[in-house]
């Protein structure tokens, strides 16, 4: 398959690189919840999916890929996918979406606390008689631990909810997919950062990036990354073309990427050594990226085995 973003498409992503690299510095995830969203709800990002009628653009979620990548890049905080990606398929009806001024979390099936819950204006909450949808104000959010510092995850009860229409699965394939190319990001951005720490970093007079023993685990991850993005590409396009088969190419992607940025950050911490660990170093929050959002739109391992049936159960016609 020959695949190449377009000259828009890549516009589009180096401009969203542009505004997080201004407005959304590491020092930013120390103090902020949501640096750098104002810029980017004046760019439109948060109308791209949504339909001309509802003030977007109308476009599909391939895209958006480059733009997502440079999300994850970035280690942006807050509901992202939910809001940019997730909304325009469960809420898209909502005033002010398009503009970023309505902040929407997602609980989706099989996951049990609703990320970023407490900056949604509206949650939609995937109950067991069908898709609800929260306003903010009806919301009683307890606080979960978890991992990620800058993605912190609630528990969420009600009394007073939405009945929505409709079938969620549009809109969580394409948050699983715009999951996966956060995760190449990440991926990316930890590489690039491994490899720099690895030439000045140095041991036995030598820097620790001469070691072969570091050379191999580096180039590993690389080669996880170049296997992981074409099959976020595929994922995508498939989506929007709703090809027969969707759901193996949403899993392939979301598990390769997953296990791409999980390797990512394992290399990250045994290259930068003790010292990857500590408050101090910016890299914490690329690592709390990696591991939350590999588990969140379902785990690597829920994805293979979604992968392995689509397989056994015949679904041979390409290769995932």
């Amino acid at each position: 398959m020959n695949f190449g973003f377009t000259d828009e498409q890549l516009a589009l992503g180096a401009t969203v690189r542009d505004v997080l690299r201004s407005h959304c510095p590491p020092a930013a995830l120390r103090t902020e919840r949501r640096p750098g969203w104002e810029r980017l709800a004046e760019l439109g990002f948060f109308g791209l999916l949504l339909p001309p009628e509802s003030d977007g653009l109308g476009l599909g979620l391939t895209d958006l890929l480059p733009a997502l990548e440079e999300v994850g890049r970035a280690c942006l905080p807050g509901p992202v996918v939910e809001t940019a990606v997730a909304a325009p398929y469960l809420v898209g009806g909502v005033p002010k979406l398009a503009s970023g001024a309505v902040c929407v979390s997602v609980l989706p099936p099989g996951q049990v606390y609703a990320p970023d819950a407490d900056l949604a204006d509206l949650i939609v909450v995937a109950a067991a008689d069908g898709l609800r949808l929260v306003a903010r104000e009806s919301a009683r959010l307890t606080p979960r631990a978890g991992v990620d510092p800058c993605r912190p995850l609630f528990e969420v009860a009600f009394d007073e909810s939405e009945r929505l229409p409709g079938s969620a699965v549009p809109a969580l394939r394409r948050a699983t997919v715009a999951t996966a190319a956060q995760l190449i990001g990440i991926a990316r951005e930890l590489l690039a950062v491994s490899v720099a720490y690895a030439k000045v970093r140095t041991q036995f007079g030598a820097p620790i990036g001469s070691f072969q023993a570091v050379r191999h685990q580096l180039a590993d991850v690389a080669v996880a990354v170049d296997f992981a993005a074409p099959l976020v590409h595929r994922a995508a396009l498939s989506v929007d073309r709703a090809v027969a088969g969707v759901d193996r190419d949403v899993s392939a992607a979301k598990a390769a990427a997953g296990e791409a940025a999980v390797l990512a950050a394992r290399v990250a911490l045994q290259v930068h050594g003790a010292i990857g660990y500590t408050e101090e170093l910016d890299l914490r929050f690329w690592l709390a990226r990696a591991w939350s959002l590999s588990a969140a739109y379902g785990t690597t391992a829920v994805h293979r085995e979604r992968l392995r049936a689509a397989v056994l159960d015949g679904d041979l016609g390409r290769y995932p």
